[in-house]
Parts: structure tokens; C-alpha cells; sequence
């Protein structure tokens, strides 16, 4: 996540320490752009925040549904008394969130329960749904169980959120879902993931973000996974990215300088980081250095080490997208122990990850910041899970590129 908010308009937020509190456990590239071979260590520096696909069940058939959710719920999902011993696992391994996902977690009956169970253990509870199902009941339940956040996903206005979602009325129910969470005193944002087929639909999103008082607003990039996949051509072009990423700087601006302090982030594209500050240098922000600085303590490349994916059937992902890649299963072996296994050949290379990455990203003088982008997109596009991830829309001079090889290293980030 890139707090777009936080970074260009220089507001404190919530998820501060979270993001920007911990050391990233891939090591700093050297002066040639590239770590070091270093082996995998026994326990990543950072626990994960843990993705749960608590059902592949959803009232809705989302176009670009990474989890290709049906109808009826997937035979074999995990009960409560393993999701119970799940959460257990994960308070005792320090996680810092775990956040109930689906499908549409609110048709599992035992989500409130599960979700008050994780906070009265330590953790951080917090829901991504499609909004739908919260009527004022279900908003008070929320609240009464003390999940943090719930984030609603739309996909744009109303014309356009339906045709996404498959359902009319989706995006009203969405919306009076959103309401009802405000009305009740739950902290809820908008998860708005960017295609051509939506795109146009940014401006009127933060027009709904204001006239509604919602405090957080997340814009997703596109991932090529589940039924995402069949949809890689509506991907925006780096064009269009680069158009909508400043559209989306100007709109936060806007929104802060008129006293609306609204938390925007971008999902799941970490070339939005030295976008943003690449921007910054040029409009000669004296707050540049220090955004720079921030992005190094975040770092990029999450997948297998900041974040991390339980299925519905107890399954272990690298991340919630990568889901043809198994690391175990909880009901066989405790998470805490298959994210710790350094034997695991995945997980070790994704912790360390800038000797294996090729192309662009292998080269770039961001690498520390990005991580290499999406290990799912890249293999998506190309069949190599290390080459360049397709949807990095930085230039080759924007990432140090445009130098022969007999021009001499490439700059430091800091002198652009």
C-alpha cells in the first residue's frame, strides 16, 4: 500500500506503525542494483498481516474476483473450531491483523464471533466485503465485536459497480452498507480496483468519498489472478496509470486543503511509491527526502513475508492472488510453522528476492522501495514468476536505465 494521504499531504494515520514501523527483511541493494545471495532467514523480521478466505461463497460474481468466488460455499471449508485454532496460532505468532475475507465473509454465521474471539486475543480484526449485507444490525455486530475496519468494494458509481458486480442494486446496497457502518460508529473505507471499463468513474468516487464523510478511499491496480486473469486486457496502459495515479495525488490534495482528512491509498503496484516521489522532486517538495525515507522502511514485494493467505480450506498462500502456490495447510501444520519453515523453497526467494528478479525490475534504482512489483502479474504475463512485473509504468530513465554500461554506475535515488 501506498498512503498517497500520508505522503504527499503529510497527515498521521492510524496505520502508520503498521506500514512504516518495520524493517523490510530483504536486504538493500548494493551500488550495482542488486542484493547479495544471503540465505533465507529461519523467521521473517516482519509478521505477516494474514489474508483468511473465511468462504468462497458470495452473493455477487464479480468480474475480476480473485478467489473465483461461487454461489455455494466450497465442500471442506474450514469449521469454527478450525478457524478458532487458526487465530489462536496467529496470536500466539505475534501477527499484527487478520482480515476476514471471502468471498463475502458475511455469509459465514460465525464471522462475528470469530472476529470478537481475535480481538479479545490481540489481534487487529478487520473485514473486506462487498457491503452488501450490512444492514444496521450487522453494522452494530461489527462494532459490538470490535473489528478496527471494514472495507466495502466498489468498483465505481452505480451503472458501473453493477455491470462489474453481475447484480443490480449492488451498488446501492453497497452503499447503504457503507451508511449503516458510519452510522454505527465502524470505521470504513472504499476498495476501488482500476480498469479501462472503470477508470472514468475516479472523480465521482472521490466526490461520493466527501459527500458521504467516508475516511478512507484504497485504489487497487489490476492483478491477473482468479477471474482477474480473464479480464489482464482491461489492465490500464502505463499511460493511463500514470494519468490516474495523478488524478488521484490531485484529488487527495484537494480534499486535504478543503479539511477533509481522508486516508487514500494505492493497492498493489509499489511503482506508485517512486511515482509519487519522483512527482515531488519535480514540484520541489521540501518534504521529498523524507517520503523517500519512508518508502525505504516500508519496502515493496509483501508477497511471502509482510502478507500472507489462508484459504478456505486451510490452505497456505504466498498472498491472496498467488493461489496455485501451496506452502501447507493449517489443519495439518500450524501457520506459525509453515511461514517460519526457511526449507520452504518459495517463501526463501520471495524474502530474498533481488537475486532472482530479471529484466526491469532486476536493474531498477528503486528495487528497494518496489521489491520487484508483483511476482503474480510477472508470471501471469510471461510464464517467470521473476521477470519484470508488466504493469510497472515507470520509464527506463525514471529507474536508471537510459545509461550505457561504460556510463558508470547509476545515481543514488536521492540525486535525481
Amino acid at each position: 500500500m501506498i498512503g498517497i494521504s500520508r505522503l504527499y499531504c503529510g497527515t498521521a494515520e492510524s496505520s502508520d506503525s503498521l506500514r512504516y514501523g518495520r524493517v523490510s527483511s530483504a536486504p538493500a541493494p548494493g551500488a550495482s542494483g542488486r542484493a547479495p545471495d544471503m540465505p533465507a532467514p529461519t523467521v521473517p523480521a516482519r509478521k505477516p498481516v494474514v489474508v483468511w478466505n473465511s468462504t468462497r461463497r458470495c452473493n455477487l460474481a464479480c468480474v475480476h474476483c480473485y478467489a473465483r468466488a461461487t454461489s455455494a460455499a466450497e465442500p471442506g471449508e474450514m469449521t469454527t473450531e478450525d478457524a478458532r485454532a487458526l487465530i489462536e496460532d496467529l496470536a500466539r505468532f505475534n501477527v499484527p491483523v487478520i482480515l476476514f475475507s471471502g468471498g463475502e465473509p458475511l455469509l459465514r454465521p460465525d464471522l462475528f464471533g470469530l472476529a470478537a474471539y481475535a480481538v479479545k486475543l490481540g489481534l487487529r480484526a478487520v473485514v473486506s466485503t462487498n457491503g452488501t449485507l450490512i444492514d444496521r444490525a450487522a453494522a452494530e455486530r461489527l462494532r459490538d465485536c470490535g473489528v478496527s475496519y471494514v472495507g466495502v468494494s466498489i468498483d465505481g458509481l452505480e451503472k458501473t459497480n453493477d455491470s462489474f458486480r453481475g447484480s443490480r442494486g449492488a451498488f446501492a446496497a453497497a452503499m447503504s452498507g457503507v451508511r449503516n457502518c458510519l452510522a454505527s460508529g465502524v470505521k470504513v473505507g472504499l476498495r476501488f480496483t482500476m480498469t479501462r471499463a472503470n477508470v472514468h468513474d475516479i472523480p465521482g468516487v472521490f466526490d461520493l468519498v466527501r459527500s458521504e464523510g467516508i475516511p478512507r478511499a484504497c485504489f487497487y491496480h489490476l492483478v491477473y489472478a482468479g477471474r482477474g486473469a480473464s479480464i489482464a486486457s482491461y489492465d490500464l496502459d502505463h499511460a493511463a496509470a500514470r494519468r490516474a495515479i495523478d488524478l488521484i495525488i490531485d484529488r487527495t490534495a484537494a480534499l486535504h486543503a478543503a479539511g477533509a482528512k481522508t486516508e487514500v491509498l494505492t493497492v498493489d503496484n509499489h511503482a506508485d511509491g517512486p511515482y509519487l516521489y519522483l512527482r515531488m522532486l519535480r514540484e520541489k517538495s521540501p518534504t521529498a527526502a523524507g517520503v523517500l525515507e519512508l518508502l525505504r522502511s516500508q519496502g515493496g514485494g509483501s508477497s511471502g513475508a509482510g502478507i500472507g493467505c489462508v484459504s478456505w480450506d486451510g490452505t497456505v498462500h504466498p498472498d491472496q492472488f498467488w493461489r496455485h502456490a501451496t506452502l501447507g495447510n493449517v489443519r495439518h501444520r500450524p501457520f506459525s510453522e509453515i511461514w517460519s519453515d526457511a526449507r520452504e523453497p518459495l517463501l526463501a526467494r520471495l524474502r530474498q528476492r533481488p537475486p532472482h528478479l530479471a529484466g526491469r525490475c532486476a536493474r531498477c534504482r528503486f528495487l528497494e522501495i518496489c521489491g520487484g512489483g508483483s511476482r503474480v502479474r510477472a508470471e501471469a504475463a510471461t510464464g517467470d514468476p521473476w521477470a519484470s512485473d508488466p504493469a510497472c509504468y515507470l520509464t527506463d530513465a525514471e529507474i536508471g536505465l537510459d545509461r550505457a554500461p561504460h556510463d558508470g554506475p547509476r545515481e543514488s535515488v536521492t540525486n535525481v
